[in-house]
């Protein structure tokens, strides 16, 4: 009966420290299942208390092993494109205008045209220069022999050429400058309140124009500062404004996608 009572004392004195230990196996159990099912652990952790032999021993932390969301990556890809925009040679730089300019340049950031003015005697004369088509020379296998007989192997800007009389009509020639040269593709008569409903005669083809008169309408063209060396420039102004839109286009898609 002694030995009875002194086991049930034992037993009773005891009872609290195995249920304490018990609570701790549970709780470091339903913390380790818990992390282990949300994948956000290393097993690097030692708990303080010790453990029942019958369950394995681990070494785990709660390091968070965060994966980058889809935004988080489309915004490194979109910096690093920046990164190689601006070690692009002169993407900041400044183009120096050669003497003897004859235009005026209005240049928008944000736009894909820039536009030349001058006076001419009693002419107002607008250029819209539009973006380069280049040419690189990778895929000159797929160009056909029309494309080569309109110069299609090299690089070109298109423009857009008003010459205007005061409070009058004026010409719209539509051309393309190729390096060193310059080619008339049409030529329009036009008035400033000319409607889209209105039908006009525009012309015939440019290229079945007499050759004289072909000639002789480029070098009207010359006379008010459309020749190659305005174009040349022109050339390489637009390609570096390209460089540089495309940069801008690119972080603002970055500050949107940061917002």
């Amino acid at each position: 009966m002694a030995f009875n009572s002194i086991l049930r004392k034992s037993t009773s004195s005891l009872r609290p420290l195995v249920g304490q230990f018990l609570k701790k196996q549970r709780n470091y159990h339903s913390v380790l299942f818990t992390a282990i099912s949300h994948n956000q652990v290393t097993l690097s952790w030692k708990p303080s208390f010790p453990l029942n032999p019958f369950f394995p021993s681990f070494d785990f932390s709660s390091k968070a092993a965060k994966n980058p969301s889809s935004d988080e990556m489309l915004i490194k890809v979109i910096e690093s494109e920046i990164e190689c925009a601006e070690e692009t040679e002169d993407h900041n730089g400044v183009e120096e205008i050669p003497s003897g300019f004859p235009f005026e340049i209005r240049d928008s950031p944000g736009q894909q045209t820039i536009l030349l003015e001058r006076t001419y005697r009693d002419e107002e004369i607008k250029v819209e220069v539009q973006m380069p088509d280049l040419v690189t020379g990778e895929n000159d296998d797929d160009l056909d022999q029309d494309d080569v007989s309109k110069g299609g192997t090299q690089s070109s800007i298109p423009l857009v050429v008003s010459v205007a009389k005061k409070g009058g009509s004026f010409l719209e020639f539509s051309c393309v400058a190729y390096p060193d040269e310059i080619t008339i593709d049409s030529l329009a008569i036009k008035k400033p309140d000319n409607s889209e409903d209105q039908i006009a005669y525009e012309g015939p083809d440019f290229k079945d124009l007499d050759e004289n008169l072909q000639k002789s309408l480029l070098k009207y063209l010359e006379v008010r500062g459309i020749k190659p060396s305005t174009t040349n420039f022109l050339h390489e102004y637009m390609i570096n404004k390209d460089n540089k839109e495309y940069l801008f286009w690119l972080k603002k898609v970055r500050r949107f996608i940061e917002a």
